[in-house]
């Protein structure tokens, strides 16, 4: 079986990393078509031994970038397009179905409650969302949240899957020697308590809230992992509270690093940066997965989110070192203070961790690709 994954971009993101970790683990032969941004990803999934074509579109109305993605189609003699993220959705299923292909699965990684992408939900956005929806075979949500909101914009639910995100779980295990590395290379002193976070440095994260919430526990210090065009204003918020000092903002990581499964070259790995934390924090109020929270419970660390639908969507006892706190920062604090005063240690990953690796949702996908190419039975659960 060939499959053409389409997705907009490939810098470092969540669905982009995810997409190169399912093409790790996918026993099928394909290619990758990024719309825009071939980035570090896209690099690291060219170094795994899969083709990536930039297609050079140059906004969401470069319309002349669909005879160009249909050709690529037609000439591949795909037996399926798999589309990710919402710009190659709408293009890639058009495309797919301009070059014979009829056989086309979307995965929806980004329809939050209020936004999709970052971006404001929309009667237009919905509506052209809608309409390509139409020419493909099914839809594949990230979470049962996910699936929820797909329905409630008017997807029919009989073409929706549930194909959770992954993560490699036996990666993320905690490495008491990793801590002392990465704290030493960081400049972490070895008894500091350090909260960390990842994601996108953007306003939507409310990483702000975090940043204000470690100045008020004054011994603790601030490791966030990600960029964006949020990173100066929330160097501007630490100096102002007082926590400049106690705050780094280490970047972008990408994982699997293309160098290797471990000590990349650019630095501490996902893995290495969160065994130098003690604390993780999701402040986001709007997320379709949470696929860093499932990697820091892996990692043993005690989680407190605003929004997590991978937690939320599972029993309590499925993620015990997971807490859901409210959005205001005196809660913040108060949970951060708690956490410090404990002080639990390294828990055991949780059923949540082992749930949620990336080749049983490699397996589900498979399944749902078996289907869609030769009518066999319906995708395993």
């Amino acid at each position: 079986m060939r499959v053409l994954h389409v997705i907009t971009g490939l810098g470092i993101g969540g669905a982009e990393q995810q997409l190169r970790l399912l093409l790790r683990h996918l026993p099928v032969g394909g290619e990758v078509v990024t719309l825009t941004n071939p980035g570090a990803v896209a690099a690291g999934i060219v170094a795994d031994g899969t083709k990536v074509t930039h297609l050079g579109m140059t906004g969401n109305r470069d319309v002349g970038a669909l005879p160009r993605l249909a050709r690529i189609v037609r000439q591949g003699r795909y037996d399926l397009v798999h589309t990710h993220l919402y710009r190659a959705c709408v293009y890639g299923r058009t495309a797919a179905r301009l070059a014979g292909v009829r056989r086309v699965i979307a995965t929806e990684h980004s329809l939050g409650e209020t936004q999709i992408e970052g971006r404001p939900l929309s009667a237009a956005t919905r509506a052209l969302y809608l309409a390509s929806e139409r020419l493909g075979t099914s839809t594949v949500a990230v979470s049962p949240s996910v699936a929820r909101r797909l329905a409630d914009w008017g997807v029919p639910p009989q073409r929706i899957r549930v194909v959770p995100n992954g993560i490699e779980t036996g990666r993320f295990a905690f490495d008491p020697r990793a801590r002392r590395l990465t704290r030493g290379v960081l400049g972490i002193p070895e008894d500091a308590y350090v909260i960390g976070g990842v994601g996108r440095l953007t306003p939507g994260k409310r990483f702000d809230r975090l940043v204000r919430a470690v100045a008020a526990v004054p011994e603790a210090r601030l490791l966030l992992v990600g960029e964006g065009e949020h990173r100066a204003e929330l160097l501007r918020v630490a100096r102002e509270c007082g926590a400049g000092g106690r705050t780094l903002l280490f970047g972008a990581c990408e994982d699997p690093p293309t160098g290797g499964p471990m000590g990349g070259p650019l630095g501490p790995t996902m893995p290495e940066l969160l065994a130098a934390m003690d604390v993780f924090v999701s402040t986001s109020p709007d997320e379709t997965f949470g696929l860093a929270a499932v990697e820091a419970l892996a990692a043993g660390l005690p989680v407190l989110y605003v929004a997590c639908p991978a937690i939320e969507d599972l029993p309590p006892e499925a993620a015990p070192g997971a807490r859901r706190i409210g959005a205001s920062e005196p809660e913040l604090v108060s949970a951060l203070r708690g956490v410090r005063d404990a002080r639990p240690g390294r828990l055991p990953p949780p059923e949540a961790a082992r749930r949620y690796d990336i080749a049983h949702s490699a397996r589900q996908l498979m399944s749902l690709y078996d289907h869609a190419v030769h009518g066999d039975p319906s995708p395993a659960k």
